[in-house]
């Protein structure tokens, strides 16, 4: 490669141009450096040196020093919450929202972040009072998924519907399988008055926000057994292994219960056994194993689960199976079962539960929405033993 001659100019150019860069960039840092409170820099050093509550100090002295330090009103605000001091959060941020000198965008993001904090310290009237005005501002996305957060909270489910409609399907949510629960719970509420056709209106809009709402059909299902007309009660029931064959535990008692109204428990059976083997599930097998124990007695409730054991080894199934053969053993080999079954059953209790798909939250009952982070049919209906071990 050959050297030309105007590198020897271009060299120490873009040196002179770079050092006069960082200069200005030295001079400007020193300048604004300067403008700020020495308890800001105080609060730095706390903060470095794992002092945080000596830090938030300082940070409150160089907030009352210069008043002009917007993002630290906000940071130190937003810190509070975090921290379980709703009512500092709350000063704070009002603070920031009643000063005449603040931008229209900054006001917008104060008021939102003292709705939060309201929401955050219960204040849902005040939460509300918050976002609702916010709704027609730039902010309207926020201030419209709060507001369904505090009308799910207050059991406004109309209201919910009506925020959930028009939220924005982001990231592939279309918030039909919300709506549709949100009838069900409206259906549930108007069950409970035994205002049946009220109640079997909301499940039929349910269902038309989302046909594959496995809670409409359970309640529909419920709603005609309660009015004595257990065929179409069993339909109902029937339908969610075409919605989604998971579910078939969840109504596995109901329809034996059904059948055995209607004088055919052979034929429930029949339907249960052929579910347990098309969808495995150890909440139905337990359903069938009580059956089988009830009508044909505790040998074959045995070969059942001995069967089912063999294509999904479980020890929730293997519980099962020393309870079958606790009534079956000799007076002698009892006290061996009693105790395998002992330790096995101490197991069973770590893996007998339901675990969120969102949040891993685990509860020994089955919920529709979860407690800890409030996602609806998050909760599969399997125990967590057989969810580990699903592909």
């Amino acid at each position: 490669m050959e050297f030309e001659l105007w590198w020897l100019v271009a060299f120490p150019l873009f040196f002179a141009l770079g050092w006069i860069a960082a200069r200005i960039d030295i001079k400007h840092l020193v300048r604004e450096s300067r403008a700020l409170p020495r308890s800001y820099f105080a609060g730095l050093n706390f903060l470095l040196n794992e002092q945080p509550d000596k830090a938030i100090d300082a940070f409150l002295e160089a907030v009352k020093v210069d008043p002009q330090t917007i993002e630290l009103h906000f940071a130190l605000g937003n810190l509070f919450r975090r921290r379980g001091e709703t009512d500092r959060a709350i000063r704070m941020h009002q603070n920031l929202v009643d000063r005449s000198d603040l931008a229209p965008e900054q006001r917008m993001q104060a008021m939102a972040e003292l709705g939060h904090d309201y929401l955050k310290a219960g204040l849902l009237d005040r939460a509300e009072d918050v976002f609702v005005k916010l709704r027609d501002s730039a902010l309207k996305d926020v201030a419209q998924k709060f507001l369904l957060e505090i009308y799910q909270q207050e059991k406004e489910w109309l209201k919910a519907i009506d925020i959930a409609r028009e939220l924005p399907d982001g990231s592939g949510h279309l918030w039909q399988k919300e709506i549709a629960n949100f009838y069900c719970e409206l259906a549930a509420g108007e069950m409970a008055h035994s205002r049946n056709q009220s109640a079997r209106d909301y499940l039929d809009r349910a269902l038309d926000s989302n046909r594959k709402c496995v809670r409409a059909n359970i309640l529909l299902g419920d709603l005609a057994a309660s009015e004595g007309d257990l065929g179409t009660a069993l339909e109902d029931w029937k339908r969610i292994e075409q919605q989604n064959p998971v579910y078939l535990a969840l109504v596995a008692a109901r329809l034996m219960d059904g059948y055995r109204r209607k004088g055919q428990v052979e034929q429930g059976i029949q339907l249960l056994r052929s579910y347990l083997a098309q969808h495995p599930s150890l909440d139905l097998l337990d359903a069938v194993f009580q059956w089988e124990m009830e009508k044909e007695g505790p040998q074959a409730a045995y070969q059942l689960v001995r069967d089912e054991l063999g294509r999904n080894p479980t020890l929730l199934g293997l519980d099962k199976l020393l309870e079958a053969a606790l009534l079956t053993v000799t007076a002698e080999q009892r006290k061996d079962v009693e105790l395998v079954k002992g330790l096995v059953h101490s197991h069973t209790r770590r893996v007998a539960r339901y675990r969120c798909d969102d949040c891993g939250f685990k509860a020994r009952q089955f919920y529709w929405r979860c407690p800890a982070c409030g996602g609806w049919e998050t909760y599969p209906p399997k125990r967590t033993e057989e969810y580990d071990l699903t592909p």
